[in-house]
């Protein structure tokens, strides 16, 4: 058999293919609960230059009828500002999560000036960069969660009453779910001591992994296995839904306003 030339008929082997890049799918997710007013909001934007980057926000707000409203509005208003001049990676995940704290803290401050109502509001809130490198920022109750292979890797504590007694081994997280003072936190937006938010580089997310960020109106329903479960097995819009509904059923109406942002690392 003559050797194969250019132009004769061969044998080709198939190119090698690429492996998938990841990419990020998001859903969020509202209700009143059982309040007369909503003083929730939750939003997630994808960066407007840099492809693959991701900002989620969860802010529940405080103070009066319309005060608490103004005040997540404020944050989330706050946090698309400055999410659409960020320039990664000029700057970095956590500086641009300490300039949404800082200035919606003094906006809603502002806000209070020119109003009868004392608007507060708690922020969780996490970036995701094009590497799939994520930064978290919180304050207040309202938490951040990462999920991977159906297990929580880690949360982030509440600035409150309760999980400083648990902190101090005066109380059980199941105790604390049913304390009088619950609700009372030790730091948030708007108040007339600074907030001292904490802010914690988890790394780079793996394909499956989840981040979610929740008003305490939700987590408060759910183990942190649950959580765990439901996210790593469902698609965020069908995870949203489900603890949502199941949040609802739960608190037997009673239910505070939830807020929910769930975001999973597919391929």
């Amino acid at each position: 058999m003559s050797p194969t030339r250019p132009g004769d008929s061969a044998l080709r082997l198939p190119r090698a293919r690429k492996p998938a890049a990841p990419r990020l799918v998001a859903a969020t997710g509202t209700h009143r609960g059982d309040r007369l007013y909503q003083q929730d909001q939750v939003c997630v934007m994808a960066h407007p230059r840099s492809a693959g980057a991701l900002l989620a926000v969860v802010a529940d707000g405080m103070g009066g009828k319309s005060g608490g409203r103004k005040a997540a509005d404020q944050v989330v208003l706050t946090a698309q500002q400055l999410f659409e001049r960020f320039s990664p990676p000029e700057e970095s995940g956590e500086e641009l999560l300490r300039q949404i704290c800082s200035e919606s803290h003094l906006m809603i401050k502002l806000t209070a000036l020119s109003a009868e109502e004392e608007p507060h509001s708690t922020l969780a809130a996490f970036v995701i960069d094009a590497e799939l490198d994520c930064d978290w920022l919180h304050t207040g109750d309202s938490r951040i969660y990462h999920f991977r292979q159906g297990e929580m890797v880690r949360r982030t504590l509440d600035q409150s009453y309760v999980q400083r007694l648990i902190d101090q081994g005066q109380l059980t997280e199941t105790e604390a779910l049913t304390h009088p003072q619950s609700n009372l936190l030790t730091a948030c937006l708007g108040t007339v001591q600074d907030p001292e938010p904490v802010v914690t580089n988890i790394g780079k997310l793996q394909p499956g992994d989840v981040v979610m960020c929740c008003s305490d109106g939700l987590w408060h329903y759910f183990t942190e296995r649950e959580l765990a479960t439901v996210t790593s097995t469902l698609t965020p819009r069908e995870a949203v839904e489900l603890l949502i509904n199941k949040a609802r059923q739960r608190a037997q109406g009673a239910g505070d306003n939830l807020s929910i942002a769930a975001v999973k690392v597919e391929l």
